[in-house]
């Protein structure tokens, strides 16, 4: 199902449990079957549909199915090239790389001269929010491995994420223990791009983030405060980071009040910190940011070029 007839759908099932009167009795069935589609729908837009970009070589990274990545190369490089990596949304429970990376991400950075690695990890109940950042940085061990065989200057990596994907990029560049579970280390990270997120601080998130959410992040996050806190960037953000930070939102209350606690959270931890605040309202705003990145013709895209191209100066 296309994404515009999946949204006409959940459109029309939510007019329909809205319109339909119904016994008193039934009243609570029906407005779980109301949050049920619209915690779907944030899902959904979260995990942006696209088409994938061609020409990317698929690589492995552990024994799980879902321990894969694709990898563009940089075109027209001389030598050795920057990486940026990016990881997916979808509520830590959905999407890929195939359907939420967007068609501009993949062709704008190997144009620009970086190589772009796209990555699948294993999902939320399979799998942990704790072993998902380990995924991250396993996969990132993958391609410093390869990095001769890739063209890939292996001193040179930006981890870039959306939506769960920015929270668990978030996670790798502020709890060590993930990178140096795969036998890196925050030396190995140039730096950070999370792109609308809204969990950087999963307790706060939890008791004031949106009620659609609510059971997508207890699912991920659990009840128990201590856990809670571990899997919380914001939290996590003291001293050692990963050294510089773009954070990138869209003018959602809680993702936006999120970033800017993030930020003077990494900047009292020594990061140095940008952010990129842009127009977009709601999920719509959440969805176009991550579909839109890389399209020159999209604002952020040109706030993104010029932070990568000083960090990789550095």
């Amino acid at each position: 199902m296309s994404k515009q007839s999946w949204l006409g759908y959940v459109a029309l099932a939510a007019f329909a449990v809205a319109s339909v009167s119904v016994p008193a009795p039934f009243a609570d069935a029906r407005e779980k079957m109301r949050d049920r589609l619209r915690e779907r729908l944030a899902e959904r837009m979260g995990a942006d549909e696209g088409p994938k970009a061609p020409g990317s070589e698929t690589l492995s990274y552990g024994n799980d199915p879902l321990q894969a990545l694709d990898v563009w190369r940089a075109k027209g490089a001389k030598g050795a090239a920057p990486l940026v990596v990016f990881v997916h949304g979808g509520g830590w429970k959905r999407g890929s790389k195939d359907n939420a990376t967007g068609r501009f991400k993949p062709e704008h950075f190997p144009a620009a001269g970086y190589a772009f690695a796209s990555i699948n990890y294993r999902l939320v109940p399979a799998a942990t929010v704790e072993q998902q950042a380990a995924d991250v940085a396993s996969a990132v061990k993958a391609l410093v491995d390869r990095a001769d065989t890739l063209g890939i200057d292996r001193r040179r990596i930006v981890l870039m994420g959306h939506s769960a994907g920015a929270h668990l990029v978030a996670l790798v560049g502020t709890d060590e223990r993930y990178l140096k579970g795969a036998g890196l280390s925050f030396a190995d990270i140039s730096g950070v791009v999370p792109i609308d997120g809204a969990a950087y601080d999963v307790a706060a998130q939890m008791k004031d983030g949106p009620p659609i959410m609510q059971k997508t992040y207890a699912q991920a996050f659990g009840t128990d405060p201590a856990r809670q806190r571990a899997v919380s960037p914001t939290v996590q953000a003291t001293a050692p980071n990963a050294p510089d930070f773009l954070l990138l939102y869209v003018q959602r209350a809680d993702g936006v009040r999120q970033a800017k606690a993030l930020g003077a959270a990494l900047t009292a931890g020594g990061s140095r910190v940008e952010h990129g605040s842009f127009p977009g309202e709601g999920l719509k705003g959440h969805a176009e940011i991550n579909r839109s990145l890389g399209d020159p013709a999209y604002a952020p895209t040109a706030t993104v070029d010029a932070w990568l191209k000083r960090v990789f100066a550095r």
